[in-house]
């Protein structure tokens, strides 16, 4: 009887846990018409997530994909920055790396932007995998996995090589998970500094116009990866309004057509339809 009452309860106890996680993932995740209507218009597969910072509420489209733990590609340049600010790798927005052609020869689908020495304020904004690669080496392993464990980023695998795992190896992230983390970063409850928080922040503003800011980081997992068939498009940050701060963030498949202007087109269409700029 005492055994029987015990596997009862355990029973019962790793149903609770199983029920509280599902509930945690796809809290407030609540189906929106016109985000979905906004990928039907481009014929695309992906998913949406939008969460009012004030009330909590969570908008989507696909719950299901919103869920899926996916390769972060550059979207991770918003952490790796952080990290290398506040352990002392990178002093700061003006801290230079020449480009080491011979270490990162131009390839034939490099941005323009790519091809030259860089600076942290030039490499966000203009995504440079080579400078992103060259913190992650002198952050080092060790130091890197303490970051996002703190970070809770992800599923917090950073196999694959320390200048990899966010491209080709370990790491893998849900949409639902960047907005968590977006949200964290912020309000400033990631446990950084608020210097290595604004230096970031500045530089991944897209828009701005009268009435809204519009931030954000795009990725892409699998360009350059032949071997990767469907390969993901992402685009996460927040709009700032005049009374409110909203998180977001989308993933998309893509082919050669679908660059990161279709990402962006698929969000602001979705923020119009539901009056928020």
């Amino acid at each position: 009887m005492k055994i029987s009452r015990y596997v009862t309860g355990i029973l019962l106890a790793i149903a609770a846990l199983s029920q509280g996680a599902a509930a945690q993932a796809g809290q407030g995740c609540k189906p929106e018409a016109k985000a979905t209507a906004a990928f039907e218009q481009e014929g695309v597969q992906g998913t949406f997530v939008l969460m009012n910072t004030r009330t909590g509420q969570r908008l989507c489209h696909n719950p299901k994909r919103a869920e899926t733990g996916l390769l972060p590609a550059s979207t991770y340049k918003i952490p790796n920055a952080l990290i290398a600010l506040e352990s002392g790798v990178a002093s700061g927005a003006d801290f230079p790396l020449a480009w080491n052609q011979k270490r990162n020869p131009r390839q034939p689908w490099w941005p323009q932007a790519w091809a030259g020495d860089q600076t942290l304020q030039t490499a966000l904004p203009n995504s440079v995998v080579w400078y992103f690669q060259e913190l992650a080496r002198r952050i080092n392993p060790q130091r890197m996995q303490a970051y996002v464990d703190r970070f809770d980023y992800g599923n917090r695998n950073i196999t694959g090589g320390i200048d990899q795992f966010w491209l080709t190896g370990g790491l893998r992230i849900s949409a639902l998970q960047q907005v968590d983390f977006l949200d964290r970063f912020y309000s400033r409850t990631l446990g950084v500094s608020d210097r290595a928080t604004d230096v970031v922040k500045k530089a991944i503003i897209l828009e701005k116009e009268e009435g809204y800011t519009l931030s954000g980081k795009t990725g892409m997992a699998g360009f350059g990866e032949a071997s990767m068939k469907v390969k993901t498009g992402w685009l996460v940050g927040y709009l700032e309004t005049s009374d409110n701060t909203y998180i977001y963030a989308m993933n998309m498949d893509v082919d050669q057509g679908h660059g990161p202007e279709l990402r962006m087109k698929i969000t602001k269409a979705i923020m119009q339809d539901l009056g928020l700029i």
